[in-house]
């Protein structure tokens, strides 16, 4: 008979066979390590096995997600916050009623504690521990920005009295940044900046007031506006944190902050520029402990997902991967190196500056002001036995020409280029100074991409387009009454945008003697371009209207990035 609760009902459930459950018992009762570690280290169980086994042998609810809606603020600031942690417990309402959600129910004491805290009788139902460890760091409050300026105000006026920030002494300002109040409201920004997942944040002077915007995928939103009065110490307290000259308000400053915010380490990227009104200041925030999905998961056609899995298993070329600032080029090219890296490979990346880290390859990070340029690197990168190079960006003559004699002396070179398409990529190439002959020798790929938003799939619904939206789209009345189109609402999951996330649109051109024929003539994009979708080419607003008709996205959409290529495209002459 298996006496420990868990190991039983994991039995019970089929999740492990009897010879497993008697090697875990052998194990635990060693008293080298608890049952849960020996399950994960061993994968015989995931953490939502364990949840699950825990809660159907307590008869209890077992929860899968903790949502905007479980989450009372004032329910949970009644428990400490290292406490919830600790115990891996959080408190949640569900219809009215206080339920503790807990990762092992057999932990007694928190739950008694917690009872006795709230009273009454609280539900009682089972989490996995990272759900539970996710949920309170996304919801614990804390202060509000409301509160931390109001405190600001309050401390103002009995300080300052009828005083100007203008006024005010240099050494003034910088002792209000390291006070309490302003510290609160600089962490509150920042903490509901990752938890709305937003890119960007945004912090402008204007003539009688302060704007904060977000940027959640790709749209800027007004999230709070702080008087004119608390610009000084706000700007102060993110360039103490960056640290950047205070005193130097003249002249753009850069810096980084590296923090844990919600118990996620987040790199950050401050850039401070001198405006009309004061210092402009934009961070731009990336998540270190980020990991990237596999190619599969991008939303390639079956057509591109063979193109580019065949492409990259090249032993050398290069694959150029095109769009503007902000298409996902980056987590593209990470997907590509995901896929690519392995022990038996050595694989170098040159980036300005390096956005993500990923174990097993070697990164390097562009610093122009001491002469480490793209070039610069290049050429020292070629000295350390590479199989794969990935180049940042190729922003010059200088960079494309050692990319491609790299590529033509054994390497699979991966990099970015700035162009509207696939086909125009092959013009940029020409108009930098490289040869025809050696863009057509040595390009394997090149893929476009933009980024649209996702439609919540918690609140969308269906509606039917008017004649104007599909004529612009170029979609035929007939093909539309086999669509199923959707429009945004908004819910508490979205935010009330009516999006949830963003999926890319994809145009992928390989390198065919029909295109390679044209490049050695020096042709313009649109006869390259006829000659790709003659070839099979999924343009980007074909591979929208794709995303369109699986419920994923709108028209408005994929014409806001897509819509320069709404011109018909008439195959070559053969």
């Amino acid at each position: 008979m298996i006496k420990n609760p868990l190991i039983y009902q994991l039995a019970r459930m089929g999740t492990i066979t009897q010879e497993q459950a008697s090697q875990v018992l052998s194990a635990v009762n060693s008293g080298q390590i608890a049952v849960e570690t020996y399950l994960l280290e061993n994968k015989l169980a995931t953490p939502t096995q364990i949840a699950q086994a825990y809660a159907q042998y307590a008869h209890a609810t077992y929860i899968d997600k903790i949502t905007d809606a479980m989450a009372d603020p004032e329910v949970l600031a009644r428990v400490p916050l290292r406490y919830l942690k600790d115990n891996v417990i959080i408190p949640i309402v569900e219809r009215d009623q206080i339920t503790l959600v807990i990762d092992n129910p057999l932990k007694l004491e928190p739950l008694d504690q917690l009872r006795l805290t709230f009273g009454g009788t609280p539900v009682l139902a089972v989490a996995s521990a990272p759900v539970i460890i996710d949920a309170i760091n996304r919801y614990y409050p804390l202060e509000s920005a409301k509160q931390a300026i109001a405190e600001l105000e309050e401390e103002e006026e009995r300080e300052l009295g009828s005083l100007e920030l203008s006024d005010i002494e240099e050494k003034d300002i910088v002792a209000m940044a390291a006070e309490a109040p302003i510290i609160k409201l600089v962490n509150n920004i920042l903490f509901q900046a990752v938890k709305r997942g937003a890119s960007d944040i945004h912090i402008e002077p204007f003539e009688k007031e302060v704007g904060v915007r977000y940027r959640i995928d790709g749209v800027l939103y007004t999230v709070m506006t702080p008087p004119k009065r608390l610009q000084g110490a706000l700007i102060s307290r993110i360039k103490i944190m960056a640290n950047l000259n205070i005193a130097e308000k003249r002249v753009p400053q850069d810096g980084r902050i590296d923090l844990k915010v919600a118990g996620r380490g987040v790199d950050i990227r401050v850039s401070v520029l001198p405006v009309v009104y004061g210092e402009r200041i934009v961070m731009r925030l990336l998540d270190k402990s980020r990991t990237f999905g596999k190619l599969i998961d991008l939303g390639f056609s079956e057509r591109d997902y063979n193109l580019i899995e065949e492409s990259i298993k090249k032993p050398n070329g290069i694959i150029y991967v095109t769009g503007p600032t902000g298409s996902g080029k980056t987590t593209t090219l990470y997907s590509v190196l995901g896929e690519l890296n392995n022990p038996n490979v050595n694989i170098i990346t040159v980036e300005d500056p390096v956005e993500y880290q990923m174990p097993g390859v070697g990164q390097v990070a562009v610093r122009e002001k001491i002469g480490m340029t793209f070039a610069a690197a290049l050429r020292s990168i070629l000295r350390q036995d590479p199989d794969i190079i990935m180049i940042g960006e190729t922003r010059d003559f200088e960079t494309a020409q050692i990319a491609i004699q790299a590529s033509l002396t054994g390497h699979l070179v991966l990099s970015t280029l700035h162009t509207n398409s696939a086909p125009a990529s092959i013009t940029r190439l020409i108009d930098m100074g490289v040869e025809p002959y050696l863009i057509a020798s040595s390009v394997v790929l090149i893929m476009a991409q933009r980024l649209v938003r996702k439609l919540c799939q918690v609140c969308k619904k269906p509606y039917h387009p008017t004649q104007a939206q599909l004529d612009t789209i170029g979609i035929s009345s007939a093909h539309a009454q086999r669509i199923t189109f959707y429009a945004p609402v908004g819910c508490p999951e979205c935010l009330q945008t009516g999006y949830r996330g963003r999926i890319a649109l994809f145009e992928l051109m390989p390198m065919s003697n029909g295109i390679a024929r044209l490049t050695m003539e020096r042709v313009d994009t649109a006869r390259i371009t006829r000659q790709a979708v003659a070839e099979g080419m999924t343009q980007l607003i074909d591979d929208g209207i794709v995303k369109i008709e699986q419920g994923l996205t709108t028209i408005d959409e994929v014409l806001a990035v897509a819509s320069s290529e709404l011109d018909t495209i008439e195959p070559i002459d053969t």
